[in-house]
């Protein structure tokens, strides 16, 4: 996660456990596509911008975003 967003606070704003939130962030779980726009929408970035480039392990991730 961007420096000084905390997968607590972004959990409170989507309204998801730390749980969930936390496999996102690891890449454990791809979020729902209208989640992923959601993150974006909350964190003020494209939603493409939370993709990485480059597959990690076969998955494409949530990468930090910049707010």
């Amino acid at each position: 996660m961007a420096k000084g967003i905390k997968q607590v606070w972004l959990a409170e704003q989507l309204g998801k456990s730390f749980r969930t939130v936390n496999t996102y962030v690891t890449n454990t779980v791809q979020p729902p596509i209208p989640v992923l726009y959601k993150i974006a929408e909350i964190l003020q970035v494209h939603p493409t911008d939370l993709l990485v480039d480059e597959p990690i392990n076969g998955k494409v991730s949530l990468k930090d975003s910049k707010k």
